[in-house]
């Protein structure tokens, strides 16, 4: 199983209601070896109408934030909890992450990665904790099956919330020094030594 494979099963999914209204399946996109997995709520207008994630206005604004902290786009995977557009961008449904979540877990086996950004509450729930609230957990390191997961804001609250670019700025340096220490692992130049 690779990471085409997975396009070619799912590009035409009827598993949940969210086929119904959809342009096209966004599966996800960047290097299938990074150690480093940023995962979204789902797709909005222009990501359904490109069949790319994070090319609107959010997306723009997450490659501004990836682009301070030295993190190439192309070098890391990005993908999204649903895979088709809810309808006018809403939070997905819980039902909809429990039935997509299948198609990320297949992800995450192809490409293994060490450490997951989750943008936003639907991700954060979906993968960390069903009761988890982002403005309380954002920020925190939290350690599962030897992967790091780091909640944040999403770049779409932070284009509706100004004030809480700094905050996420903040978790992004973390996930910076983080992704540079299992890169350095990597290659061979020493452990990694996780600072929380």
């Amino acid at each position: 199983m690779d990471l085409q494979m997975i396009f070619q099963r799912y590009r035409n999914c009827r598993m949940c209601p969210l086929h119904t209204r959809r342009t096209q399946v966004v599966i996800g996109e960047g290097n299938p070896h990074s150690p480093l997995m940023i995962v979204g709520e789902g797709p909005g207008a222009d990501e359904d109408r490109q069949g790319r994630p994070f090319v609107g206005r959010a997306g723009q604004l997450l490659n501004k934030i990836l682009q301070a902290a030295e993190i190439p786009r192309e070098e890391i995977y990005i993908t999204n909890i649903v895979k088709c557009r809810p309808p006018g961008n809403r939070t997905p449904h819980d039902e909809e992450m429990a039935t997509c979540i299948q198609i990320l877990r297949q992800q995450f086996l192809v490409i293994r990665p060490k450490i997951i950004v989750t943008l936003g509450s639907a991700p954060t729930r979906a993968l960390i904790d069903p009761r988890a609230r982002i403005t309380r957990v954002r920020g925190k390191w939290v350690e599962k099956k030897g992967v790091r997961f780091m909640p944040t804001f999403h770049p779409a609250y932070l284009l509706r919330n100004p004030a809480a670019k700094r905050e996420a700025w903040e978790d992004f340096k973390q996930i910076r020094d983080a992704y540079r220490m299992v890169l350095t692992q990597e290659r061979g130049e020493g452990p990694a030594r996780w600072k929380d």
